[in-house]
Formats: structure tokens, C-alpha cells, sequence
């Protein structure tokens, strides 16, 4: 498996992991799947802000992604990111997202980011679990502040600071 920036050609399997996500889960909290235009915009905009936007690729398939971007809009919010990380249904369990937030924290401690921010959904005790391991700790729990599958969502924030 490789690690790498993401690039043009990464984003039929980009897409492929975010719709399953929106269909299947409550790991994106959007209803509606989405197009490539949406991915490419997507994708443009965090590297014209400096954010990475990472691909684990096991031979020319794309397993998983991660990237962090802005947290919040406001310029005294510009040392804290929030990440997000995805893998493919059919690649679990097999380390990707562990090697996929090793590279995405070692950026942002190369980088200008003092704090790093995850929302979770709180039964997502699995990525909850991954962020633990990797030294972030719950610093806040929203209860029923989203609305997926015709079910309240509640969010669990998570933070680790660099």
C-alpha cells in the first residue's frame, strides 16, 4: 500500500468511498451522494488552501483518503484543522485508515497546526477507537444536533493538540 498525494486521477475512487459513506453510514452526515465536479471543486479547494489531501492506493485502486481542512472560518481559528479519513467498505481491518492518519498528523506537525479536531458520530465507536490510539481525547458531546436515516445523531468532538 502506498501513501501518496491525491491527484485528478484519484477522484472515481474518492468518489466511489464518500457516496458509499453517505448511502451506508453516518460517517458523512449528508444525505445527497454527489458528482465528480463536486470531488474535483472539493479537492481544488483544500490544495489551493495549503490543506493535503492523501490516497492509500493499493495497486491502482483507491482504498482510502484522508484531509484536513478549516475548522472554523474565523482568523484566530487558523491554527486548528478538523480531519476527516475514509476507506473503502471492502479494505477494513486492514491498517489503512491507521497509515492514513499517521501521514495526516506528521503534515500538519510539519505544518502551522497547533491543534487538530474530529466530529465524530457517537456511535461510531470505531473511529472513536482510531483517534484514541493516535492521542485524542473526547472534549465534548452534542447530543442529538444532526439527523441521517430518519434518526437524531449525536456528535462526539475529539481534539489533539500538536
Amino acid at each position: 500500500m502506498l501513501i501518496r498525494d491525491a491527484g485528478p486521477d484519484d477522484l472515481p475512487g474518492i468518489l466511489t468511498i464518500h457516496n458509499e459513506a453517505v448511502l451506508n453510514s453516518t460517517a458523512v452526515w449528508d444525505e445527497e451522494t454527489v458528482d465528480i465536479p463536486d470531488r474535483r471543486a472539493w479537492l481544488e479547494g483544500r490544495q489551493e488552501a495549503g490543506f493535503p489531501v492523501l490516497v492509500a492506493v493499493e495497486g491502482d485502486t483507491v482504498a482510502g483518503y484522508a484531509s484536513y481542512g478549516t475548522w472554523r472560518t474565523k482568523s484566530g481559528y487558523r491554527h486548528t484543522v478538523e480531519n476527516s479519513v475514509y476507506v473503502h467498505a471492502d479494505h477494513h481491518r486492514k491498517g489503512i485508515a491507521t497509515s492514513l492518519m499517521t501521514e495526516l498528523i506528521a503534515r500538519a506537525r510539519d505544518g502551522e497546526v497547533h491543534a487538530m479536531v474530529a466530529n465524530i458520530e457517537a456511535t461510531n465507536v470505531t473511529s472513536v477507537a482510531l483517534h484514541e490510539r493516535f492521542g485524542f481525547r473526547v472534549v465534548g458531546q452534542l447530543p442529538e444536533v444532526g439527523v441521517k436515516f430518519g434518526r437524531w445523531l449525536d456528535l462526539t468532538i475529539m481534539q489533539l493538540t500538536l
